[in-house]
């Protein structure tokens, strides 16, 4: 039987002070179970798990608003994913400080050998140290990006799945150089057989490091034995003339500064007959969430940019043209029927625009309107318009 604990018992025993708990009260990461008819807050035992994560994540670097909206709905079925979350920030953040200890003792030895500064040992340093920012940004990003992932593969009503399809259009049978730019966690190849990924060259690549090692820990050991991976930008790519047969960008062209300048990068290094698959949003994608959150509040925008109107399915044959002699699109018909407001909630935290702003400190209020539409309407149906475009040299 769970038992609760007042303000008072619940900091002693957590070895933090009143001050704390009612701080953190204050700002909605950890609100008391209940308040009884004393008006005493009660703490339980399931909040423990809730301190311990928050208290974790400070120490690693969070902002209070992020420890926030990675703890909202924090549960025990939810502890196993929380410590296995935490354990992969704690194993980056001892790299971190092992390279950083390592770079001290260099800069000190030659500054007894010598008596001088070595100035390109300060610069690392300097590196090394802002990699600390670096590294909390990383992984705020990919969770972000399994809480979308997420919410696609528990309510898609298109029982293929997205990655599946996508991974169709790839074709690789007639296939020995592969190049996916923009990986993110590799969750494209999650799925792909042992035997079709023997004897060709893979590459996953990615602008960032921290997706990089994120798609070698998703794929596996086993699995990730079969792709080399690299850290690069598409619009530099460190590949030869007409080395691959086929390249995939997934959901990537529209985050490019210059788009012109990456399709000309990628048909550099795709063969002759190769093909180049990319894939995007159309206009209606998603818009049902969009409409929600302007519903309970007009001034949320859920991206600070409409991703589609840069390259999306409207425009891609038009963008794609000038480097790619033919170009298809393939519909992937699909819609997501959500019948609970949690993983709609995470998802609507986890993009990119100024919903935190607003919905963190209306979070239960949020909430309780997401359920009251979802009982209203028996779920809430969500389009999805997304595809890719299958180009030729």
């Amino acid at each position: 039987m769970e038992r609760y604990y007042t303000t008072g018992e619940f900091a002693r025993m957590a070895h933090v002070t009143i001050r704390t708990i009612r701080y953190y009260d204050k700002k909605g990461i950890l609100k008391p179970s209940f308040v009884n008819q004393s008006g005493y807050r009660m703490y339980s035992d399931e909040d423990f798990l809730k301190l311990q994560k928050i208290l974790s994540l400070k120490y690693l670097g969070f902002s209070l608003e992020e420890i926030g909206n990675m703890t909202i709905h924090d549960t025990g079925e939810d502890i196993l994913k929380s410590l296995k979350m935490q354990i992969g920030l704690i194993r980056k953040k001892m790299e971190n400080l092992e390279q950083m200890e390592k770079a001290l003792e260099n800069t000190m030895q030659v500054l007894e050998e010598t008596n001088q500064i070595d100035w390109n040992e300060i610069l690392n340093l300097i590196h090394l140290t802002d990699m600390e920012k670096l590294l909390v940004e990383q992984y705020k990003n990919g969770e972000n990006l399994n809480i979308r992932i997420s919410l696609h593969e528990k309510y898609s009503e298109n029982r293929q799945g997205w990655f599946p399809w996508l991974y169709d259009q790839i074709d690789l049978d007639s296939a020995a150089g592969v190049l996916e730019v923009g990986c993110g966690n590799g969750q494209l190849w999650k799925s792909a057989k042992m035997e079709e990924l023997k004897r060709r060259d893979i590459i996953l690549t990615d602008l960032s490091d921290g997706m990089v090692r994120d798609a070698k820990e998703n794929l596996g050991k086993e699995l990730a034995k079969q792709f080399r991976f690299c850290t690069c930008d598409c619009q530099e790519l460190p590949f030869a003339d007409e080395q691959f047969d086929r390249v995939i960008a997934n959901h990537v062209l529209f985050y490019l500064q210059n788009l012109g300048k990456g399709l000309q990068e990628i048909s550099r290094v795709l063969k002759k007959d190769g093909i180049f698959i990319c894939s995007t949003y159309g206009s209606g994608h998603m818009r049902e969430i969009t409409e929600l959150v302007q519903e309970f509040d007009p001034r949320i925008n859920l991206s600070e940019v409409a991703l589609y109107k840069i390259f999306g399915l409207d425009q891609g044959e038009k963008l794609l043209s000038p480097c790619f002699s033919k170009v298809e699109k393939r519909l992937y018909k699909d819609r997501l029927l959500v019948d609970r407001s949690e993983p709609l909630l995470d998802y609507i935290l986890s993009c990119h625009g100024n919903q935190n702003e607003y919905l963190y400190p209306r979070q239960q209020e949020f909430r309780e309107f997401l359920e009251e539409k979802i009982q209203k309407n028996r779920g809430i149906s969500i389009t999805k318009e997304a595809g890719v475009f299958i180009c030729r040299k």
